[in-house]
């Protein structure tokens, strides 16, 4: 029996270090691509490493059953004490919880060597914890209900699909399993009483579950109180998450702001990201100089806030800084200005404006009429596509253009082409019979 229950210790030794270290590789790979990128922000690191415990949890909940079988054949049917039985399943939420801890303490290192905006919640690094630890029990109970070898995997697998299923079901439902809402607003912050709620809840039903089975395991009247007990927190805990509806505030945010050429400000976790808003809105500001869309700053808001440029201040969403983000908010922008036109005539000549505000080829249109007037606005300067922005504002914005706005286009016989804001004494023509490059 002593050799059984040496060989346990030792596996349960060795095992705990593979499993750390397993436990560490995924967690950092996990949290990695739940990281928002380029963000500089405490709040980043804590919503990366529970959003980890998606795969972190079912090697934590294989973990526990593995050792759980192990156990079980090394007791051979023994009757233990309380505290020899609740001894290894609470080990091995240690081990589960020190990996935890070992990657926020990894993904933390670069944080701390670098200006960090917000502040690290310590409620929801709670949370990731207590609901680490609920995996390794399921997995613990399972392998010692269903003493097989392949209980383990099993565990994992059904581990991920319900708390998976759990958190995409919508609801109240989602509230049940770690993790902290998405999509993540670094604006709206972390709900440290939802946290701490969340917290009541996860402990609450690990402790009951461990305690229900050393109950069973040890037939102590004693455990099974404390069984009911842990119960009652996590009702108590279900019923603070499902009545207290919280209101989430927008935190109050002093802007990290680059004044030149215009002034653009970000949430300081974003500040990697001003000199490119900037490259990408100051030509946009140029060329609407002197048009009632003027602007001279842009204000990034939170994600769910409506956006309605006024009093030039032009508002935006920035979710990351991935690759294209400052092109993506300056085209949400330009397409904000015009509405979209109900005809395809009348949407080509608008595509051709709107590319050149946003510094794109003009393309050349599903009509003639569009290519000649791609053709057309190609041909004339910089400073004249400015002018004759400010004179046709408002067909523009109220979809009226037309090729008699182009040159006259391929119907010059209507009538008349409307005097244009170029230099009289030069003659306007189009270089050929597709859109070109924008020159500015």
């Amino acid at each position: 029996m002593r050799e059984h229950a040496r060989v346990t210790r030792e596996e349960l030794k060795h095992s705990a270090a593979v499993t750390v270290a397993v436990l560490l590789a995924v967690g950092l790979l996990a949290a990695w691509s739940v990281l928002i990128p380029g963000v500089d922000a405490w709040e980043n690191i804590v919503v990366a490493v529970i959003g980890s415990l998606r795969l972190t949890g079912p090697v934590a909940a294989a973990f526990g059953a593995w050792v759980a079988i192990r156990k079980r054949r090394a007791l051979r049917g023994r009757s233990v004490s309380a505290w020899r039985a609740l001894k290894v399943p609470l080990g091995i939420v240690v081990v589960v919880v020190g990996s935890f801890a070992a990657t926020v303490l990894v993904l933390a290192v670069k944080t701390v060597l670098t200006e960090q905006a917000g502040r690290l919640s310590l409620a929801g690094l709670g949370m990731g914890m207590a609901g680490l630890a609920l995996y390794a029990v399921i997995g613990w109970v399972l392998g010692w209900l269903l003493p097989y070898s392949a209980t383990p995997p099993l565990a994992g697998l059904a581990c991920y699909g319900a708390f998976t299923w759990l958190s995409e079901a919508g609801g109240w439902t989602d509230q049940l399993t770690p993790g902290t809402g998405e999509p993540y607003d670094l604006f709206q912050g972390l709900d440290g009483a939802a946290f701490v709620d969340q917290t009541l809840w996860l402990l609450g039903v690990t402790a009951a579950l461990l305690l229900f089975w050393a109950a069973a395991v040890t037939r102590q009247a004693l455990v099974l109180a404390l069984a009911l007990l842990a119960v009652l927190a996590a009702g108590t805990g279900v019923a603070r998450l499902l009545t207290e509806r919280k209101v989430a505030v927008a935190q109050p945010i002093v802007y990290t702001c680059q004044q030149w050429p215009i002034t653009v400000c970000v949430h300081p976790g974003m500040r990697g990201g001003l000199t490119e808003l900037a490259a990408a809105f100051t030509k946009i500001a140029s060329r609407l100089s002197g048009t009632p869309a003027a602007f001279t700053r842009v204000e990034q808001r939170p994600l769910d806030s409506e956006l309605r440029a006024s009093g030039g201040v032009v508002p935006i969403h920035v979710e990351d800084l991935s690759a294209g983000f400052a092109e993506e908010a300056a085209g949400e922008f330009v397409e904000s200005l015009a509405a979209r036109c109900p005809t395809a005539a009348g949407a080509g000549y608008r595509d051709i404006v709107v590319a050149w505000l946003r510094g794109e080829p003009l393309p050349s249109g599903p009509l003639p009429e569009h290519q000649y007037a791609a053709a057309w606005f190609s041909g004339i300067s910089e400073q004249q596509r400015r002018e004759w922005l400010r004179m046709f504002w408002g067909d523009f914005r109220s979809c009226r253009l037309s090729s008699r706005h182009f040159g006259g286009g391929t119907m010059r016989a209507a009538g008349p082409a409307p005097a244009y804001p170029v230099n009289p004494s030069t003659q306007i023509s189009p270089r050929g019979s597709h859109g070109g490059h924008d020159r500015g």
